[in-house]
C-alpha cells in the first residue's frame, strides 16, 4: 500500500495544500490523473465547488483531477485512477456516502492492491479501523462506524494539546481519546496540524516539524518524533 495520511489540508498562514506541495508531487508523481472524493463537504459546499478547489491546486502541482461524482460509475472511476485524494469535512457524512455508493470495500481493496491514497482530515480518519476517534459531530448516521481499515490504529487529526492558560473547563482531546480506550483496545495516533504519515508498503514515516501523540490502552501516552515509525504498522 501507498498512503499519505494528512492531519489538515491547510495550516495557518498558508494556502490550501501548499505546505504539502513537494510531498504530494513526490507521492503521486507527475502527469497523473487523480480522482477526488468530495463527499465530506466541509461547510456544506457542493461536490462541484469542493472538487474545483482541489482541481485548481492539483493542476498547479502538475496533476490532473476529476471528481468521483463526475463519472457515470464511481467504482469504475476508482479502477481507472492513478491515485485517490479524499478531502476533509465531516467524517460521518463522508463514510455514510461511501457506504451509500457501496464504495468502502472496493476502495479498500484497490488501495491494498497498490492504488495510491491520500486523505486529509476526514479523509485520513477513514484510513483507520473505524471513525470512532473523529472530532466531528454525528450529523448523519452511517450504516457502520467501520472504515477502510488500511492501518491498524485509529487516527485523530487536528490533535490539540491542552492550553494551560485556558479557562475552558470542558474535556481535552486527550481526555476524549482516553475515554475511547476504556472501551476499545485499538491504539490512537493524534496527528497535530502540519504533520502527516507517509506509508510505502511496509515503511511508515511521520513527517512534518511536530511530534505526534500515541495512545494505547493501559499505558501512558507518548510522543513520537518525525522519522521512521514503521512499527506503527504492526501495533
Amino acid at each position: 500500500m501507498r498512503l499519505l495520511i494528512v492531519s489538515t489540508s491547510k495550516i495557518h498562514g498558508s494556502e490550501y495544500l501548499e505546505y504539502l506541495r513537494e510531498e504530494v508531487i513526490d507521492f503521486f508523481g507527475q502527469n497523473k490523473t487523480i480522482v477526488f472524493i468530495p463527499y465530506a463537504r466541509p461547510g456544506g459546499i457542493t461536490w462541484d465547488e469542493y472538487t474545483q478547489l482541489a482541481k485548481e491546486k492539483f493542476h498547479a502541482f502538475g496533476l490532473e483531477m476529476k471528481g468521483i461524482h463526475e463519472f457515470e460509475s464511481p467504482i469504475k472511476a476508482l479502477e481507472e485512477a492513478d491515485g485517490v485524494f479524499t478531502g476533509g469535512g465531516n467524517t460521518f457524512v463522508l463514510l455514510q456516502t461511501l457506504y451509500h455508493y457501496q464504495l468502502v470495500k472496493p476502495l479498500r481493496e484497490l488501495v491494498q492492491g497498490g492504488l495510491p491514497y491520500m486523505g486529509s482530515s476526514a479523509g485520513s480518519n477513514i484510513t483507520g479501523p473505524s471513525i470512532k476517534t473523529t472530532n466531528d459531530m454525528p450529523i448523519i448516521y452511517p450504516p457502520s462506524f467501520n472504515a477502510l481499515q488500511l492501518v491498524p490504529f485509529q487516527i485523530n487529526p487536528h490533535y490539540l494539546d491542552p492550553d494551560p492558560n485556558s479557562k475552558h473547563m470542558g474535556e481535552t482531546r486527550e481526555t476524549r481519546i482516553k475515554e475511547f480506550l476504556v472501551f476499545n483496545s485499538t491504539p490512537v495516533l493524534g496527528l497535530r496540524e502540519g504533520s502527516w504519515l507517509r506509508i510505502d508498503e511496509k515503511k511508515c514515516h511521520l513527517k512534518g516539524a511536530l511530534t505526534a501523540r500515541f495512545f494505547e490502552n493501559g499505558k501512558d501516552p507518548r510522543e513520537i518524533k518525525p522519522g521512521d515509525q514503521s512499527w506503527l504498522l504492526d501495533v
